[in-house]
């Protein structure tokens, strides 16, 4: 499996900067190929080459993810210009958190997501994420 194969140290430092600075960007895309980034607050490694992404997920990644499990994920603090970008696909969606209704009123404007989630993912690849010119080898 792609994923145990990735160099360890990479994704657990990845996961620890994503922690730290608490922005974690999740890219998807449609079946066509169309991309979508949504922003995440949430990361966890669940062993075995596997993180957790968890937020308040917009309508578009979780349609996205339906029809397309591939996942891009990037933790990047921009200060220090350190970041990862973890490549891999989704192994399926949980509820983590439910809201309990909304304002008044709020049903007639836009729907804000009322579902909190956590994207299972699976990480096939780990490379280096920086403004500064970089490769996009695994190393």
């Amino acid at each position: 499996m792609r994923g145990l194969e990735m160099n360890r140290k990479m994704m657990d430092r990845a996961v620890a900067l994503g922690s730290e600075v608490g922005l974690i960007l999740v890219g998807t895309a449609d079946r066509s190929g169309v991309p979508h980034v949504a922003a995440a607050s949430g990361i966890s490694d669940r062993g075995h080459g596997r993180i957790d992404v968890t937020e308040w997920f917009c309508p578009g990644t979780l349609a996205n993810l339906e029809v397309n499990p591939g996942l891009a994920v990037v933790v990047w603090d921009p200060g220090r210009d350190v970041g990862f970008q973890m490549l891999g696909e989704s192994e399926g969606v949980e509820e983590t958190a439910v809201m309990d209704g909304l304002p008044p009123g709020a049903e007639a404007r836009d729907p804000l997501p009322q579902v909190e989630r956590r994207i299972l993912m699976r990480v096939d690849k780990v490379i280096r994420f920086s403004h500064a010119p970089h490769t996009d080898r695994e190393e």
